[in-house]
């Protein structure tokens, strides 16, 4: 079964095609600047043909349906294609970022599906345009393939009400859908559930604290399975300090920059995104960056790290707390896989919660495979496991296609 893997945003269509049946991916790529004067494809083909191995250029991309038609071209019968025909496809998953509280579960897109995903627009106005777009483009380019959306959202619909509601006029909060959602979902429940595997254990017997960090970053708190909390909010802005953006900050802060600096709410808003994290503090927000100029002697570049490890630190002892029960503590994604400082310096000191790290096993962490980096007897386990959304969409997708018999 080949499954196509869609992450259409505003400006972009991220693409990967599946086969199910190996496992294996046959191609990925990325279209951006839809809708600017200049737009761009970049394309690659895994290996497996003999056939030319990746394809760049720049072009006019008017919109999403001609984004989709430039994936259609790159995946069928030119040089960098892998497939004969579009009807090799048999199944397309949609990474949609914000589902509300409709959603779930991976949905077997409808027409009600999409009048769900347009009602939710105003709290996921960045993305849900761009899904609604890539579904309905889709439909026109797939005639009769089935669509499944597998929503970033939908694993944290288990948090209890205490979890997930702010201490805002309830009625507010209810007219205006103003609640916790949280996001990375899907990363989140596929690491959680590679970590269950590499315990021994069935994910619903297993509680673990999943931290993935990126250039976004979040953490759950998954109990016996479910999750129970998660560090992101209504939008992807709040918890943990990342990148470009602020984290958990007081919110009387907004006023107080509003009335000595004149900044508007879009000049707030940006700031907060795009201006804030590690950024904010040392002027970079690549990792790797901070940690050359540390090296180098930069304090700015050591405090802005010693941040950021400190959000983390204090995220694992809050979900301590509110799960009472934790098998193992799971690094994932860009600099949870990749950066054995990182990891250090977010468990140092934690020995007394039962979180010993073993320094050679984290150091020597191999890439791209689940390993343990916790010292032998260490109470909870502290495991690195790459993430793969793309995977995760395309499995989910699959799974709702042969349990409808689609």
């Amino acid at each position: 079964m080949m499954i196509l893997v869609l992450n259409s945003g505003s400006s972009s269509v991220k693409y990967q095609l599946f086969n199910m049946d190996s496992g294996e991916v046959l191609a990925s790529g990325l279209v951006e600047r839809i809708a600017e004067s200049v737009g761009a494809i970049k394309h690659k083909r895994w290996p497996g043909t003999q056939k030319e191995e990746s394809f760049s250029a720049e072009m006019p991309v008017a919109d999403h349906k001609a984004a989709l038609m430039l994936v259609v071209d790159r995946l069928i019968g030119s040089e960098t294609g892998v497939i004969a025909d579009a009807s090799e496809i048999k199944a397309i998953g949609h990474r949609i970022v914000q589902g509300g509280a409709y959603f779930s579960a991976p949905t077997l897109v409808d027409d009600s599906v999409v009048e769900k995903l347009r009602e939710i627009i105003p709290i996921g106005p960045l993305h849900n345009p761009g899904h609604i777009a890539g579904i309905e483009t889709a439909k026109v380019l797939f005639p009769g393939v089935p669509q499944v959306v597998v929503i970033d959202t939908a694993f944290h619909q288990t948090m209890p009400p205490e979890a997930y509601l702010y201490p805002l006029p309830y009625d507010l909060c209810k007219e205006l859908r103003i609640r916790r959602y949280g996001f990375h979902g899907t990363s989140h429940a596929y690491v959680a559930g590679k970590a269950a595997e590499f315990l021994g254990r069935k994910m619903e017997e297993t509680s673990v604290i999943t931290i993935h960090l990126g250039n976004g970053c979040s953490m759950d708190a998954v109990k016996r399975g479910r999750c129970v909390d998660t560090s992101m909010g209504l939008t992807p802005l709040a918890g943990l300090m990342m990148g470009t953006r602020c984290g958990d900050i007081d919110p009387a802060i907004l006023p107080f920059l509003a009335a000595n600096k004149g900044l508007s709410m879009q000049e707030l808003d940006t700031l907060m995104n795009k201006e804030s994290g590690l950024k904010g503090i040392c002027g970079v927000n690549d990792m790797r960056d901070i940690h050359a100029r540390r090296k180098a002697g930069d304090e700015r570049a050591e405090l802005a790290f010693r941040m950021f490890c400190y959000r983390v630190k204090h995220y694992i002892g809050a979900y301590l707390a509110v799960m009472g029960e934790c098998e193992a503590i799971v690094f994932t994604a860009g600099i949870g896989e990749n950066d054995s400082e990182a990891r250090a310096q977010a468990c140092a000191g934690l020995e007394f919660l039962g979180i010993v790290m073993d320094e050679k096993a984290n150091a020597s962490a191999p890439r791209g495979r689940e390993c343990e980096i916790s010292a032998p007897g260490s109470r909870i386990k502290v495991l690195v496991v790459p993430t793969n959304e793309e995977l995760a969409i395309a499995k989910q997708t699959e799974a709702v296609i042969k349990a409808l018999g689609t």
